[in-house]
């Protein structure tokens, strides 16, 4: 019996001390919800010099108090930077390490994401800051003050190099094109003239190396516009194909996200007695550059007129602008709504350049464009 009493008083202790330990991790510790830090910047204007593109140093810096959960609490800190109005519906996101309460941004670095923000590189603009604080993806994040922060970023031209059948797979061939980013912000667009039967191509960051590449794993698309997702590779992926249809093209490589569209695009051509007639085309090539042109080198002569006209067709066609319409008085301008036939002054081989933007078949172009004669 005193064996019985003894076995189970100190069964009893031990249920006990399960007990008080139970109890004791059942403390609940809550959040208050969180309140968020206070967020500054070292400055509230900045313009970004284009000769300090390679200074590491920090231009403009970020930084911001911890918040307050009520606890120690692992808390997962971005910053989102975005155009001044947007709502914050397009940010840029940046995922700042534990404990971490600064963000510096060299020359660069800022230019490039206000770029990829799609401001103009000259133009003043206002982008705003904040830091999203989160503890888990069950508690609402809690946001910092917004911080106004007015900017006038730098236009960084970048291109990237499109070898294929077109042009011989030579890379580089005397008809290898290219795909411009005319700000650097990741998106390289530009007009391929693929030729009948002649539609297989890659694109290289290096013109005349095939050490990197853009392919695809995807199959040959078919129909009149294709889209493909893109792998960056050094060897291995698969040719993009164009529609079959020879003519030229809309291609454009988009590097954030990994993808690559092609659709038919608006072209251009001269037609007049000035040229070969005012029943033939002759084609004009677009330059993938800054300028945006589409450009020809032909003989004309001083007896003729001619016009730039779209797709081979009378639906649109440019000529100097009638009295009263758009772009008359304006130097260096054309109209394709009224208009009159353009001059030779005298017989000689000249260069016609026509500047409009690249446009999708189905898209109306503007009314007015520049030119030149030389």
């Amino acid at each position: 019996m005193k064996r019985f009493l003894t076995t189970f008083i100190a069964m009893g202790s031990v249920a006990l001390l399960m007990l008080s330990s139970c109890k004791k991790n059942d403390a609940i510790v809550t959040s208050n919800g969180g309140k968020p830090g206070a967020l500054t910047s070292s400055t509230s204007t900045l313009v970004l010099d284009k000769t300090k593109l390679n200074d590491a140093t920090p231009v403009i810096n970020f930084t911001f108090t911890a918040p307050n959960y009520g606890y120690s609490a692992a808390v997962a800190n971005t910053m989102q930077i975005d155009v001044a109005g947007d709502n914050w519906k397009n940010p840029m996101s940046s995922t700042l390490g534990v404990n971490v309460l600064s963000q510096g941004y060299s020359t660069a670095a800022f230019n490039s994401l206000l770029l990829k923000l799609n401001l103009k590189g000259g133009v003043t603009s206002q982008v705003q800051v904040r830091i999203v604080h989160a503890i888990s993806a069950d508690v609402a994040p809690v946001y910092s003050n917004v911080v106004n922060v007015t900017v006038t970023p730098f236009n960084l031209a970048s291109w990237v190099y499109v070898p294929g059948a077109y042009e011989g797979w030579n890379n580089p061939g005397p008809q290898q094109d290219s795909l411009l980013s005319a700000t650097a912000n990741g998106i390289y667009t530009g007009i391929i003239n693929f030729t009948a039967g002649n539609n297989q191509f890659l694109i290289v960051p290096v013109k005349g190396s095939w050490a990197n590449k853009w392919a695809t794993n995807d199959n040959p698309a078919t129909g009149t516009s294709a889209s493909y997702s893109t792998v960056y590779v050094t060897g291995g992926g698969n040719n993009f194909y164009a529609p079959a249809a020879a003519g030229n093209y809309i291609v454009t490589l988009n590097t954030n996200t990994n993808t690559l569209t092609i659709v038919p695009a608006n072209y251009y051509s001269i037609i007049g007695d000035a040229a070969q007639g005012w029943s033939t085309d002759v084609a004009m090539k677009f330059v993938n550059d800054v300028n945006q042109s589409w450009v020809s080198t032909l003989p004309l002569v001083s007896t003729g007129q001619f016009k730039i006209r779209q797709n081979n067709d009378w639906g649109y066609s440019w000529g100097i602008p009638k009295a009263g319409s758009a772009g008359d008085g304006v130097a260096n301008t054309l109209n394709n709504t009224s208009n009159n036939n353009i001059p030779v002054a005298a017989n000689g081989t000249y260069t016609v350049s026509f500047g409009v933007p690249l446009t999708a078949v189905g898209t109306s172009p503007p009314v007015t464009a520049t030119y030149s004669v030389k």
